[in-house]
């Protein structure tokens, strides 16, 4: 836009005639981070607070369509909430340790972590997740987001995990954190411990194998079934169902396990499932989580059979050193020379595999730090009930991932880019040693303990931990860290909205509750808001790997950021998967365009003197009433929908008040008044100044650039607000709301819309004047509504001559021609219908009506015989009234009957 200048002194707004986005987004972004329109005001006591938790993403350098659906719905409740008047936090963090940065660097540069020194590797690590925060902050500015930069962290910079560190200290005074010795899942491509909320499982074949166990002693022998022979070596028991008859005589005796031959008893467990295989079942440390129970249950030995990498260890025997699946192959082959393996088959099987590299997970056991959260899992539970979750049924997947813990949260790794876990080990007697909270933050191997002697065996000297902690234990503070713990500031405490997708409801919503439980004994967030999964257009999860993957900066740079963000509000509802549809990225694009035309026809009529009136004194014709009360309804319903997270409803709502009711029928209604001397005109404008205005606002936490432009082009220079995202949400003005009226604009739109069909019907120009109008109301209360808003329609449809009348009129009616519709009998007929019709054109029409009337037509022509149904033809009529030749249109509801007198 730009301004010219007028006679008289005046300025005009000259506004150019399409809407470009990919020109105007960029420069509102940086013009908004000049204004500071997004920035929490600590020094503001008086507004009230609104507090996101946003969480804070792996750097990967990727911005996809899901993390662009995630931040739009966290966007749009920001900008709301601070048109509603809140002092809005919304602050951005990266996740930046653990393995997904440590696996990029691998691949990057060819490596392991183990190839260079962790200092080195370390830096390399720190460069690519420069490299890619830079990539990913300008995408998430590119997209609108309005992130307060201000509040930006990263978990790898000392200050954020010396509150990480913390965290652990304070939790292990408790007794709340211990070291011990348990079996864990260990993903032996990563070398590290990981979570059970790591592990995600995967459907994949296996192959299930019958190996005869020899009854020791005995000549005869049981028959086992099991995916992993690898792990026969560890195989310490055998067992059976309680009472299953096939195998109750030999409870109690002695099987020997091929190929290595040890001899191991056979027992009852009710874990057992006797349909599946034969019903023996061969217990192993450690094939699975049900071994663990087992061995734990009956205090069975354990037999370390793979060590960190995955290799099989020395109890393997002459298997040693082999991997997973060579000793696997190796041990099948040696069981069938021996003609111990009965048969082998094909199983759908689930795996559980490392959530960053897809490597099958190992159990193994090996000291590591643990938080006791199975003692919290009835905290937990009863927390995520106090919390209000949209949709309301996610709240159970927490509470279900709590009830099906088995295992205390194993929280050390066995990585490099991490944070320190602040302890050292007595060289003696290993007893750990855990810094003190004044020390932190530490590096164990650069730094000194906080003791000189061992607290335990009085020895001096200590080894640092090399073990760092699960990325986990930095994201899961952020809530308390965005509030100044350790001293919290109350106003930001406990965040109002937890967003995130389905897929972290295990990991961010879980770990957020129970650590901020354990450390502050509070539940940290009031409302999770979760969206779900993005699909291709191919009805998949959205994958590169699929083919079916689009890059948001691809998206946007096609329609611009405004479209894209509204195929992200209105794709589904709120928790439901979403399918990316180019489709409903052009719809949002196209949706713009009609809006900024509807504004560009309307500016020259918005201006001060128009803000500045008073209604009171304006003569309103039903039409505008119609259009201020629909408005303050759209107010109404908008403003409950945000509140309740329902923005698929929202923008519906709006963009078909904007496309339908404003610019296809209010805008087409008015236009006759708005130039000339008409008495009403002023009254047409202030409508039309606060309509607009209104509903940028309420499309501005949705489209922010668009209206943007529309506020600034068109409002600005007659309000106080620099900006559209800093001035008030509209308040519904109870006075406008009107049923009367929205009764009679729903009238005229009504016959507006008819008789925009009869003109586009006969190719008429929308401009044409039509003479004269004839409406026949079935009562008397409906005519007096008509008279109403006779002039509106008048005017907006050229009818030079409008009458209203009670009652029906007579009509005559005389078939002029019966036509063909060779579309259907052409490929029916084929060269027969010519016959058709030059048999039509024959005859005459009013005797075709009568038999067409009767169900069908027969004629004869060259000699041949036809039959034609009424949807073989067109009847051609033309209907009097009065003498008149008139066009009719029939509406059902309410009854009404309008006749178009021909010139």
């Amino acid at each position: 836009m730009r301004l010219s200048r007028k006679a008289k002194g005046e300025y005009q707004v000259e506004v150019s005639k399409d809407y470009d986005p990919l020109k105007i987004e960029p420069r509102w972004q940086k013009r908004w981070e000049e204004l500071g329109v997004y920035r929490f005001d600590r020094e503001d006591k008086k507004k009230p607070t609104y507090v996101i938790d946003t969480p804070p993403p792996y750097p990967s350098g990727e911005f996809h369509m899901g993390t662009a659906l995630n931040w739009t719905y966290f966007d749009i409740v920001a900008r709301y909430k601070r048109m509603r008047g809140f002092n809005v936090l919304f602050p951005q963090g990266w996740d930046c340790h653990g393995l997904p940065t440590e696996v990029q660097v691998e691949k990057r540069y060819g490596i392991r972590k183990g190839d260079l020194p962790p200092e080195k590797f370390r830096k390399r690590c720190i460069k690519l997740t420069e490299e890619n925060i830079a990539h990913m902050r300008e995408e998430m500015d590119s997209l609108g987001f309005s992130i307060d930069w201000s509040t930006e962290y990263r978990t790898m910079d000392p200050d954020y995990y010396r509150r990480t560190q913390l965290s652990f200290v304070q939790l292990y005074k408790r007794g709340l954190i211990y070291r011990g010795e348990h079996p864990v899942n260990w993903c032996p491509r990563c070398e590290t411990a990981i979570a059970d909320a790591e592990v995600e499982y995967e459907d994949r074949e296996a192959t299930i194998s019958y190996i005869k166990f020899k009854l020791h002693g005995e000549d005869g022998y049981l028959t086992i079934a099991t995916t992993r022979p690898e792990y026969l070596p560890a195989c310490v028991v055998v067992a059976v169902y309680p009472g299953d008859k096939r195998y109750k005589k030999h409870v109690g005796k002695k099987l020997e396990v091929p190929p290595l031959g040890q001899v191991v008893g056979l027992i009852e467990d009710h874990e057992v499932d006797p349909e599946f295989g034969t019903g023996v079942v061969m217990v192993c440390t450690f094939g699975d989580k049900t071994d663990v129970r087992w061995v734990k249950r009956h205090k069975l030995p354990v037999v370390k059979l793979i060590d960190e990498k995955g290799n099989m260890s020395e109890a393997a025997g002459k298997y040693a050193g082999l991997t997973l699946e060579e000793c696997k192959r190796a041990i099948v082959g040696d069981l069938r020379k021996a003609g111990l393996l009965a048969k082998q088959e094909k199983l759908a099987q689930s795996v559980g595999a490392c959530w960053r590299c897809e490597t099958p997970v190992e159990i193994l056991t090996k000291p590591q730090w643990f938080m006791r959260v199975l003692d919290l899992k009835d905290k937990v539970i009863e927390g995520a009930k106090r919390v209000r979750w949209v949709p309301d049924h996610m709240r159970q997947r927490l509470i279900d991932w709590a009830e099906s813990m088995d295992w205390d949260w194993v929280i050390s790794r066995q990585r490099i880019f991490a944070t320190p876990i602040p302890a050292w080990y007595c060289t003696g007697c290993r007893e750990p040693v855990v810094a003190e909270e004044r020390q932190l933050p530490v590096t164990p191997a650069k730094d000194k303990p906080p003791v000189e002697r061992c607290p335990k065996c009085g020895n001096e000297s200590f080894e640092p931990e090399r073990d760092v902690l699960d990325t986990w234990m930095d994201s899961s503070i952020t809530i308390a860290v965005h509030a100044g713990w350790p001293e919290l500031d109350r106003r930001l405490f406990p965040a109002d909205l937890q967003p995130n997708g389905t897929d972290i409801i295990r990991t961010w919503d879980y770990y957020l509750l129970v650590r901020h439980l354990a450390l502050l004994g509070e539940v940290p967030y009031r409302t999770v808001l979760v969206n779900g999964m993005v699909f291709g257009e191919d009805g998949r999860k959205m994958s590169k790997s699929l083919g079916n993957y689009v890059d948001t900066t691809m998206a946007r740079g096609k329609y611009g950021t405004d479209a894209l963000r509204q195929w992200a509000a209105i794709g589904a509802s709120t928790g439901s998967d979403i399918p990316f549809n180019w489709k409903d990225v052009d719809f949002g694009h196209r949706f713009m365009r009609k809006f900024w035309n509807a504004a560009r026809f309307a500016g020259p009529h918005l201006n001060a003197k128009i803000a500045g009136l008073g209604p009171k004194k304006l003569k309103f014709r039903p039409v505008d009433r119609w259009i201020l009360s629909r408005l303050n309804r759209l107010i109404e319903q908008t403003t409950g929908w945000l509140e309740d997270f329902q923005f698929n409803r929202a923008l519906g709502a709006i963009q078909t008040f904007v496309w339908h009711e404003l610019c296809d029928m209010y805008i087409e209604e008015v236009k006759h008044r708005l130039y000339g001397d008409d008495p009403t005109a002023d009254a047409a404008r202030y409508a039309l100044y606060h309509v607009m205005l209104t509903a940028a606002k309420l499309l501005a936490p949705f489209t922010p650039h668009f209206s943007e432009e529309i506020y600034q082009t068109h409002f600005a220079r007659d309000h106080p607000y620099p900006s559209v995202h800093v001035s008030s949400w509209p308040e519904v003005n109870k006075k406008f709301i009107d049923e009367s009226a929205e009764r009679a604009g729903e009238l005229t739109n009504l016959i507006v819309g008819a008789l925009r069909q009869f003109k586009s019907e006969r190719k008429m120009a929308l401009s044409r004047e039509l003479p004269s109008v004839e409406i026949y109301a079935s009562s008397g209360e409906v005519a007096k509504r008509l008279k109403e808003v006779g002039d509106d329609i008048a005017g907006t449809m050229r009818v030079g001559k409008l009458k209203i009348k009670v009652g029906k009129p007579k009509l005559a009616e005389r078939v002029l021609a019966i036509e063909p519709e060779l579309a259907k009998l052409g490929p029916r007929l084929r060269a027969d219908a010519k016959l058709i019709v030059q048999a039509l054109r024959e005859a005459k029409p009013e005797d075709l009506a009568k038999r067409l009337a009767k169900g069908k037509i027969k004629l004869r022509a060259g000699g041949k015989r036809f039959e034609l149904t009424p949807e073989d033809v067109r009847v051609i009529k033309e209907t009097a009234s009065a003498g008149r030749k008139v066009g009719v249109i029939d509406i059902q509801e309410p009854a009404l009957t309008i006749l178009i007198v021909s010139s």
